[in-house]
């Protein structure tokens, strides 16, 4: 998918790109895969903010995804590549051959009329599914599950793919985006390809009111604030942090302070961490 660039009429025109959507074929979504969408606002169930930032924006309806593809050896046609405002990756709008209709993530190189099936041994073809004790050592996948039956829950953005390392009796070794060695189940599920819409980080904002529209409000800088709001705030003009490392705003270490709980029960299944 290619990059749209404007002429620079303004200044926030000069370095703003928007993709092209060639790979989009449908413009309009299936009504029955719609459901409603709340706003929020990062709001909790009492009111209160707990996720700043966040509010406004267009409004959106939710595409119910078929993460699972639970329905085996049945062939099913692709109708259309459609945009879906709630993910990066683009997704297909596929027809069974009973006449079902669902959505699935659109991998890399899949157009209208494809045929996509799910199955125990189906072909190493991009949006297939099948079970990774299946799948051919080295293959690319996406859309893969941490629970048999459960759905995909890893690798599900824009232009990404894991990749099949190894298979060792009941656990298969896969390497994810982020260079982390994980063990999976290989009775885990998961989609063959790489995810369409590879473009999108490459995509450039470039205005204020864009990120707006998306439902992403302002972020004040801390070193802007009063000392009674953010511990980096006061001291006359610019002033530096001021203590070994920046903070939040509620004096937790930020930027390369380690979060994850070291007795976290899925420590077992990484073999080797990120990076």
């Amino acid at each position: 998918m290619g990059m749209k660039h404007f002429k620079p009429y303004t200044p926030s025109r000069r370095n703003m790109t928007v993709s092209t959507f060639e790979e989009i074929t449908k413009k309009t979504p299936e009504k029955s895969l719609l459901a409603k969408k709340k706003e929020k606002a990062g709001r909790n169930s009492y009111g209160r903010i707990t996720v700043r930032h966040q509010g406004g924006g267009n409004r959106q309806k939710y595409r119910i995804i078929d993460f699972k593809r639970k329905k085996d050896d049945m062939y099913a046609t692709v109708i259309g590549i459609e945009y879906d405002p709630n993910r990066s990756s683009n997704i297909a709008l596929i027809e069974y051959e009973d006449g079902e209709k669902a959505y699935i993530l659109a991998p890399v190189g899949l157009t209208d009329g494809d045929k996509v099936i799910s199955g125990q041994k189906v072909d190493i073809k991009p949006g297939n599914c099948m079970p990774i004790e299946n799948i051919p050592v080295g293959t690319l996948i996406h859309n893969i599950e941490l629970n048999p039956g459960q759905g995909g829950k890893m690798v599900r953005a824009a232009g990404q793919s894991a990749q099949l390392m190894a298979k060792e009796g009941k656990y298969a070794h896969v390497r994810l985006p982020s260079g982390e060695m994980r063990l999976v189940l290989a009775r885990c599920r998961a989609c063959i390809g790489t995810i369409g819409n590879t473009d999108h980080e490459n995509v450039k904002i470039g205005k204020a009111g864009r990120k707006r529209h998306m439902g992403i409000r302002p972020t004040v800088r801390g070193s802007v604030m009063n000392p009674v709001d953010h511990p980096h705030g006061g001291g006359e003009g610019r002033a530096p942090v001021g203590r070994p490392g920046p903070l939040t705003p509620w004096g937790k270490p930020a930027l390369g302070y380690k979060t994850r709980n070291k007795k976290k029960q899925s420590n077992k299944f990484i073999v080797k961490r990120r990076k």
